[in-house]
C-alpha cells in the first residue's frame, strides 16, 4: 500500500493534528486497530500520526475524520492554538494544479472556514450540522445538493442549511473556494419569532 501521509513535510505544508486525533480517539474508547480498520489506513501509519512522526494528506486526514465520526475541519481546527486575534498567512503557495486545504481560522473556535485550491472529490458527500456557505474565489465548481445541480463561477456563493447533503468538484484548473462554516462542536439554532 503506499504511504498515506506526507511523511517529513515542511511545517508550513500540513497542520499538526496527532494530538487531536488522539485526544477523539480516546474519548470515543476507541483501539488504534479500530480506527485502521474503519479508515483504511495502517495502524503504524496512524501511530504516526498521533505522535507527530507523520503527517496525513488531506484525503487520508477525511479518512481519520470519518473513522472518528468528525470532519477534518474539526480536527485541524482542535489541533491549532486558539488565539483572540490571529493572522494566517498563506506563505506555501505551491504550484498551479497542487490540490491543497488550508484552515483560514486556527483554533477551536465557533466559526471554522477553509480555503480549497486545486482539484477537489466529487464523489464525497457532505452533510453538515451547523449552516454552510461556500464562495469560489476564482475558477468554477458544480454542486449537487438536495437532487439538484448548481454552478458557480467566480465570485458565486451558495448557502446550505444545515443537514443539506451535498457534494462538489472543481470544474477547471486553479479552482480556488472558500468555505465558512459554525464549527461542527457548536449547536447553532435559529429562533423563530412569534407574531
Amino acid at each position: 500500500m503506499a504511504e498515506e501521509g506526507a511523511g517529513a513535510m515542511d511545517d508550513k505544508e500540513t497542520p499538526r493534528v496527532g494530538a487531536a486525533v488522539r485526544r477523539r480517539r480516546r474519548a470515543l474508547e476507541l483501539t488504534l486497530a479500530v480506527v485502521a480498520a474503519r479508515s483504511g489506513l495502517s495502524v503504524p501509519f496512524l501511530s504516526q500520526v498521533e505522535n507527530e512522526r507523520a503527517r496525513p494528506s488531506r484525503r487520508s486526514l477525511e479518512k481519520v475524520a470519518d473513522a472518528l465520526g468528525t470532519t477534518a475541519v474539526e480536527l485541524l481546527a482542535a489541533g491549532d492554538p486558539a488565539a483572540t486575534v490571529d493572522v494566517v498567512r498563506d506563505e506555501d503557495q505551491g504550484t498551479a494544479g497542487d490540490a491543497r486545504a488550508r484552515s483560514l481560522v486556527r483554533g477551536h473556535h465557533q466559526l471554522q472556514a477553509m480555503e480549497f485550491t486545486g482539484d477537489h472529490d466529487a464523489g464525497r458527500e457532505f452533510q453538515h450540522r451547523n449552516d454552510e456557505l461556500l464562495y469560489v474565489a476564482d475558477g468554477a465548481v458544480e454542486i449537487e445538493a438536495e437532487g439538484r445541480a448548481y454552478r458557480l463561477g467566480r465570485g458565486d456563493t451558495l448557502y446550505l442549511t444545515g443537514g443539506v447533503r451535498h457534494r462538489w468538484r472543481a470544474t477547471v484548473p486553479d479552482t480556488r473556494v472558500l468555505i465558512v462554516a459554525v464549527a461542527e462542536h457548536i449547536d447553532a439554532v435559529s429562533e423563530r419569532h412569534r407574531p
